[in-house]
């Protein structure tokens, strides 16, 4: 008489329940392959696989040609360049002072930074848009102030690069606080409290004990917000400038303003390229972290 024993048991039980899993996210998949991955194949067909004048069709690069030879679409692609990175360092600067405190304080105090960190999620880009006009656009909330006091006005960053890294930062805090609040909960307090037991200081446990612990969350909020950052219209479209404009903006009017569909959807597909190297940051490191 044979007996089964447990491993096998189980390496049985994992091939029954093997299909199931397959087709519980064959949907999702299935839903990826047809709204995202086919798009961008299809683009990228669209703008090199053109038609001829003799009714054919040809292999041609002539609209990234043009992209990379036109002085104005460099200079939109180098100002969401500049403002991807600027955004980037602001949140890290920002945020990261945040997530320390909310993870190691116990005051009550923690409980309601951490509400208005959480804040900006909740409220619409449009909505904040209209808000930073009111406050920090001319004749807004703080001219005012300082015209009261006697105090000369500020030259408003209103409707220059500086507009949408503002709005930009402050709707990304939220996310961002929440993924470095979550890889915190990978430092124990018996580490930080050993090592001031031997004498290191804030700088020391903050370099040698958190940060070790805490730079894969790091690299996956800042691949997020990049990747949103790079391609957003809301914010850059109401608060930067008309003359360079992100690439967002600059996608839009190609499209419905000139009429040019071509262009724009190789200006979507550049966009793309430079957003797939952030997201391959985000993938390797998820893979990093599942394996054994």
């Amino acid at each position: 008489m044979t007996t089964t024993t447990p491993d096998q048991l189980g390496s049985v039980q994992n091939s029954s329940r093997r299909p199931y899993g397959l087709l519980l996210v064959a949907t999702p998949v299935f839903l990826v392959a047809w709204l995202v991955i086919w798009p961008i194949f299809a683009a990228v067909i669209q703008t090199v696989w053109v038609p001829t004048a003799e009714g054919g069709n040809t292999v041609s690069l002539e609209t990234y040609r043009f992209f990379f030879s036109d002085g104005y679409s460099l200079s939109n692609l180098s100002i969401t360049l500049w403002t991807t990175g600027v955004c980037a360092v602001l949140l890290l600067v920002v945020c990261l002072p945040i997530a320390l405190y909310l993870r190691f304080s116990t005051s009550r105090v923690a409980a309601y930074v951490q509400g208005l960190a959480i804040f900006p999620m909740f409220v619409p880009s449009i909505i904040l848009s209209f808000a930073f006009i009111r406050v920090l656009g001319p004749n807004g909330t703080v001219d005012l102030v300082l015209n009261s006091v006697g105090l000369p006005r500020i030259r408003s960053p209103y409707l220059t690069p500086w507009g949408p890294v503002i709005g930009l930062v402050w709707d990304n805090i939220p996310l961002t606080v929440l993924i470095l609040l979550s890889g915190l909960g990978n430092v124990s307090n018996q580490a930080v409290e050993a090592a001031r037991d031997v004498g290191a200081g804030k700088l020391a446990v903050l370099w040698h004990i958190i940060l070790p612990r805490l730079s894969n969350s790091i690299l996956v909020a800042i691949s997020f917000a990049v990747l949103g950052i790079f391609s957003s219209f809301t914010l850059p479209y109401i608060l930067g400038p008309a003359a360079p404009e992100m690439m967002g903006p600059f996608m839009q009017r190609t499209f419905r303003e000139l009429l040019e569909p071509r262009n724009a959807i190789t200006q979507a597909v550049i966009t793309f390229g430079f957003c797939i190297v952030f997201g391959l940051f985000y993938v390797r490191s998820v893979a990093k972290n599942r394996t054994p």
